[in-house]
This record gives structure tokens, sequence and C-alpha cells, in this order.
């Protein structure tokens, strides 16, 4: 049996394709709109190496999107971005077409004029060859805009994927990925557009620069020993009161790390006590429950837990991380027990304590509900971490 989501996601994908046919038939009357080039298709002047392990970073209206270069896969295409970026070619362009939460364009040099829109999509084509690759279209591929039957027509232009897009699979140079910045893609992907899908709205690239691609970011909370885990706090802000949590780093370390680190990072903020069980637990921490999507920093810190079972009782108040039948699946919803729950003893890892806002535990306990699902939203507003 499909889930719904499923199904809704093959709607949106013929939607998707869709745009896609309309957006390249749009950019083929663009084609022969453009200036001759006299020295011909653009080649590299750059070596593979000079091209490695490099990022294009674009600061927009809606925020910051990092995209890591791909130049084994189209290295003409990657020069031309360099280029480009250089002389300014992208500065104050915007995204001119989108479908929501399906794929963006951008790159059309005759969007910096607001009084050019019937020319939009039409600027920036017919300046390098395509190259082809057996990548696919994942969510937060980069490729170029590419005018049906004419494997000359890429340049400037450029569309980023929401979510994978197959039908663009062997049709479309891919030249990165975004690694940073998806959050801000998909709220682009939402500006509003009119019937021909032309964003009605200007969502502008105010800067790109090239930049060498930085070092993997050390984890909060990695480098501090077992003992140092214990000087810290978690204080969660619910719609119910406040809710803090010391830690037991010396039976449950890596949960411990776990836990101070999606509470320092953000992941805890706007998520719901989705399961209330009175008697037995509160539960939270259910990414479906968070009202904004995770960024893509949250989302590199989401990982399994091996379980790391220990002898501490599941009483009132203690703080143990839910999971599925596999006992390690444990990820990021957490529950807080609200009385003696024998049955989860050594096979739930415990890793921490309510010492401030039990009475907040409780009122949230005494919440109506429908069967284990709150009635009224108990939201964590905010989610910190302090030092004892």
């Amino acid at each position: 049996m499909i889930p719904c989501e499923v199904n809704r996601s093959i709607d949106v994908m013929a939607v998707k394709t869709c745009l896609m046919v309309t957006m390249c038939a749009l950019a083929s009357l663009s084609a022969f709109a453009q200036e001759p080039i006299e020295s011909g298709l653009f080649t590299t002047p750059f070596t593979l190496e000079e091209m490695q392990e490099k990022q294009v970073v674009f600061e927009t209206d809606h925020g910051v999107i990092a995209i890591d270069l791909r130049p084994e896969l189209a290295p003409n295409h990657v020069g031309l971005v360099m280029t480009s970026v250089a002389d300014g070619v992208f500065d104050g362009t915007t995204f001119h077409r989108m479908v929501q939460r399906g794929i963006v364009q951008g790159g059309d040099p005759f969007t910096k004029d607001p009084d050019r829109t019937s020319d939009y999509g039409r600027g920036g084509l017919g300046l390098v060859e395509a190259e082809f690759s057996d990548a696919n279209h994942v969510r937060g591929s980069v490729s170029s805009v590419l005018v049906p039957g004419d494997l000359s027509s890429g340049g400037s232009q450029f569309l980023i994927c929401v979510v994978p897009q197959s039908a663009l699979d062997g049709y479309h140079s891919i030249w990165g990925q975004v690694v940073d910045g998806m959050d801000v893609v998909t709220r682009i992907s939402e500006t509003p557009v009119d019937a021909d899908g032309l964003a009605t709205d200007r969502v502008t690239i105010q800067s790109a620069k090239i930049r060498d691609k930085p070092p993997p970011e050390v984890p909060p909370f990695t480098i501090e020993s077992d003992e140092e885990l214990a000087a810290f706090r978690a204080v969660l802000t619910t719609t119910l009161g406040r809710i803090v949590v010391e830690f037991y780093p010396e039976v449950a370390p890596n949960h411990v790390r776990n836990f101070l680190r999606l509470v320092d990072t953000g992941v805890y903020n706007g998520v719901s006590f989705h399961r209330v069980v009175p008697g037995f637990v509160v539960q939270a921490g259910h990414l479906p429950t968070r009202r904004e999507p995770l960024t893509d920093r949250q989302q590199r810190f989401i990982r399994n837990l091996e379980p790391e079972f220990n002898e501490t009782a599941h009483v009132r108040g203690i703080v143990s991380m839910a999971r599925l039948d596999d006992p390690a699946s444990a990820a990021t919803s957490f529950f807080i027990c609200t009385d003696v729950a024998e049955e989860l003893d050594g096979v739930y890892t415990a890793f921490g304590v309510v010492v401030e806002g039990v009475d907040v535990v409780a009122a949230i306990e005494a919440t109506p509900t429908n069967g284990e699902t709150p009635i009224d939203r108990i939201e964590i507003i905010t989610a910190e971490v302090v030092r004892r």
C-alpha cells in the first residue's frame, strides 16, 4: 500500500515535469535572441585541480545557499560559473521561475532589470556545450538550463532541485550540489507565481562568491569529556512552562552528547509533545511535528544511536530516548516518565532527569487527548543548553 504522501509526490512530479517542458520551451525562444559568440563556446581556463574543493555561495533575499562545485562532472560549466561570479553575472539576478517545493530557476542576467519581465528566461544562454553525466538529479542538485535539441545552449541559467527530478537525468548538465541552504531554496520555491510560472515577487541573488570548501564542522559537544558533560543542563521552554533536564553521562555518554547537540543546534525548537499517556510518559522530539523543516546543518546531526542500556530505573522524571523495534533506532524522539515504568528498564536508554518543571510535566500529562495525541498543541518553543 502506497502512503498518501507518496501519491502526492507522484502527482507533483507530473506537474514538475510539465513545468520543465514549459521552461525549456520558453528558453528555446530566447536562444535565438543571444548575441553571437565570436570566440566560440566557453572552455574552462582552469585546471581540474583549480576547480576542485570549491563552492559558489549565493547571498539571497531569503538567506545563503552554498553549492559544492562538481568539476569532475561538468568542468566547462564549473569554469563558466567561476568566471561568471568573477564578472558579477549573478549579482542582482533573480530566481524567476519555480514550482512550489519542486524546483527553482535563476541565473538569467535579464532579470537584473525589473522592466524586462517579458524577457526573463531568455538571457545567459548559448554559452557552453552540454556535459551530460551519470549523476542523477537528487534533492539539491544544480544543473544548467538547456534548450531541447540544442546541446550548445547552456549558460548562466541554472536549476536547483528541491526534490529528486529523475525526468531531468541525462538531459541537463549537473554542475553542483547544495550543501547548505536547502531550507532557503525551499522557501524560494514557495514564492507566488503567475499563470506562466513566473515569480510575482523578486527574490534576488544579492551577491555571489567563490570560496574554498570549508572543512567539515566538528559537531558540538564532541571534545568534552564524559565528566565535563555533567556540567550542562537543557532548558526546554514549552507553551505550558519551563522544564530543566540534568544528565547522566556516566551511564549514557553518547545519548547525552546527542541530546545536547540537538538542543544546541535548535533541532527541538518548534517540535511538540505529540504523545501523552497518563501514568506512563509524555513524549516529544518527533521531527514531523516541527513547525519548520530542518536546516542542512541541523540535518547533518541527525543520526541513529547505538543503545546504552543501563541500570537507571525508569521512574517519575526520568528522561529516556524513544525508539522503534530496533534497539539502535533512537534518534531525536524522547520521553519523560510520569510514573514508575519498570518494563522500560534495561531496554530503553535513560540519560537524564527533570530537576525543574515537574509541575509542567504534570500539566502536559493532564492535557486532554484524542487517544494518545494532545487535542491542543503543546510545543517546545525554544530549547537551550546552560551550565549548572
